[in-house]
Parts: structure tokens; sequence; C-alpha cells
């Protein structure tokens, strides 16, 4: 069945965008959640809003690229259930600028959130991810991992190695049946992105270079990730799904 009972899972970015859209998906399939952000005031009213709907979730404020945050989150999650089903490397940044104008610490800073962090908190998490009979761990990366669409070198950088991260972790795991995934996601309707949908006429070229004509809404990532969560997944891993409208199938 379409479904997540009995699954612990773990979303980081989990406030916004398709960090939350994830939440809400994997809440609303029956997984135990567990979400990090980094305003503890969203993540107070993302869990208020769960419990009242009748979910079980938890959430906890911390810095994905902080190590003593990622230690607490580690032993957060080990108190709520034991162990962890499936974790969502989902919390990402960017700043758009030419290369060349970029400051040390600004493209530090995205490599930290969109490539360190993920394979920090991944290491972390094995002895709790090897615990669970069908492990699986999903990469948010971006097409920008795979292809120039003018996101910013940084970027693009952090996601390309996030991209080849999620193979050689798959390929070194899959003995202790942990499956890792990647989803490229296009231009999808979140805040990361909303310079670009305030910028009219770059909008409206990104949605012509889209051959379904649109951005995707963040619950249509939900949905990719969900089902590469799933056991129906069980022989999937080492992918990079993209999930773009066509843009990559599209040579014009």
């Amino acid at each position: 069945m379409w479904n997540l009972e009995g699954k612990t899972a773990l979303i980081t970015g989990g406030t916004k965008g398709i960090g939350r859209a994830t939440v809400m998906e994997f809440a609303r399939l029956g997984a135990k959640v567990i979400f990090t952000a980094r305003n503890g005031a969203e993540v107070a009213a993302l869990e208020q809003e769960l419990s009242e709907a009748g979910y079980i979730a938890s959430g906890m404020a911390g810095d994905v690229t902080n190590e003593d945050d990622q230690d607490k989150l580690t032993d957060f999650v080990f108190q709520r259930s034991g162990t962890l089903d499936i974790l969502v490397n989902n919390a990402g940044t960017n700043i758009r600028k030419e290369a060349h104008i970029y400051e040390p610490e600004e493209y530090r800073k995205i490599l930290e959130v969109n490539l360190i962090a993920p394979f920090e908190l991944t290491r972390k998490f094995f002895a709790l991810l090897k615990r669970s009979t069908q492990a699986s761990v999903i990469n948010v990366a971006s097409v920008a991992g795979s292809q120039d669409v003018k996101s910013g070198t940084p970027y693009a950088m952090s996601k390309a190695g996030l991209i080849q991260e999620t193979r050689s972790l798959a390929s070194e795991w899959a003995a202790h049946n942990i499956r890792v995934n990647a989803v490229s996601p296009w231009y999808t309707a979140t805040p990361l992105v909303q310079e670009v949908m305030d910028q009219k006429e770059r909008y409206e070229k990104i949605v012509e270079r889209t051959p379904m004509k649109r951005f995707a809404e963040p619950e249509e990532m939900a949905n990719t990730i969900a089902f590469l969560a799933m056991d129906k997944a069980s022989f999937i891993t080492g992918q990079n799904l993209q999930v773009d409208g066509g843009l990559s199938a599209n040579a014009l």
C-alpha cells in the first residue's frame, strides 16, 4: 500500500517549501515524523499544527551545519525512536551572484549547508539507519547539479557534489540494506526562489524553457520523496531522479 506506517522519518529544513510539504506528506502517510529547522518559532508552530491534526511529530530547532546541533539532533531522534528508517536531507541555501563577486564566507556557507551537512548528518545517523530493516536516505539535490541553469556556481558545485555523494554512499551502504537516492527539482514555488518568481521577465523565461510550462509545486517533490522512502522502492538506490517538468529531456 501507499503508506509509511511504522516508519520513523527525519526531515531537515522542515518548516518551509519542499521540506514542509514533505513533513506534511509523511505525516499523512502514517510516518512518525521528526523535523528540524533553524527558526524555533516556526518549528513550534508546525509541531502544534501537526499535533492538532492528530499526527505523531516532533520538531527541534537547530543549525544543520553546527556540530553540536548535529549531535543534539542525533540524540533527539534516538530518544524518540531508537531507530531511523528515513532520512531526508532537504535543508538548503543559495546566494545568486557571478562567481568572481562572492565573498569566501558566502560560498563556503552554501557548500556547508548543501553538501557538507548532509554528509555529516548521514554519517552520524548510520548506526540508527542500520537498525532499520529497510532504511532510505533521500538527498534533495537540484537540476543545477547536472547542468548549468544559471543558479550560481557554488550552488551548482554543492548539488553536483551531493549527487555524487548519493551514488557513492548507495554503493557503499547497499550491504547494510540502506538505500540512498537523490531528487533533483527544477524551479519549485518555494521561498528559496521567491526572488526569481518576483522578476517577471526571468520567471517567464524559465517557464518557457520548461516543457510543462510552469514551476513545480512543493507537494510534487514531496510525493516523489515519499515514493523513494517507501518499501515499494526497495530495489532503487544510487539514483538521481530529476523532477523537472521535462527540462532534462528537452534538447532545445
